[in-house]
């Protein structure tokens, strides 16, 4: 396979592999390392490519596996999340700022998520897999996936309650 065939590739989801690194690094740098070890580690199985059923999964389940590598031996300590759709661009300066820390309530919640629960979150709410691809990229039945997603989006949403009707936390 040439390099204009692996681009096209690994092109529709090369970003959705930065997310879910950037959701589980703590830098925008160690995701873009990530991102770009697993395009190399792609890249070094180029041949195989091309009889795989689904690349994007098995790029999703190699990132996810660097990254829980990563943080397993320290190398971050923290994570933060990006995702630029949540403010509507017509939305007053005031509605901008509630979004914004709402937005940060929420990433201070999943913080103290389990990591599996992070990572089904992110795939499912943010990337928009579906159930079954989560399931496959895990290696997870989808009743667990639910199950993980029902519970981790029953902790956020108790946290902003509380914080939205009590004011402070």
């Amino acid at each position: 396979m040439n390099q204009n065939e692996f681009i096209k590739i690994i092109n529709p989801f090369k970003d959705k592999v930065f997310r879910l690194a950037k959701r589980l690094l703590v830098s925008t740098e160690e995701a873009q390392d990530a991102t770009q070890e697993i395009m190399v580690k792609l890249w070094t199985k180029n041949e195989n490519l091309n009889t795989l059923n689904s690349v994007e999964a098995m790029a999703m389940t190699m990132t996810k596996n660097y990254c829980l590598d990563q943080l397993k031996s320290k190398r971050a300590g923290n994570m933060s999340i990006i995702h630029s759709n949540y403010i509507d661009n017509d939305a007053s300066i005031q509605q901008k700022i509630e979004d914004k820390d709402s937005w940060t309530w929420v990433e201070k919640i999943m913080n103290q998520l389990p990591e599996q629960q992070k990572i089904i979150i992110q795939m499912r709410d943010i990337e928009q897999y579906e159930f079954e691809e989560i399931a496959k990229i895990l290696g997870m039945n989808e009743t667990a996936i639910r199950v993980a997603l029902s519970r981790g989006r029953k902790i956020i949403r108790e946290y902003v309650t509380k914080k939205h009707s009590y004011g402070i936390n």
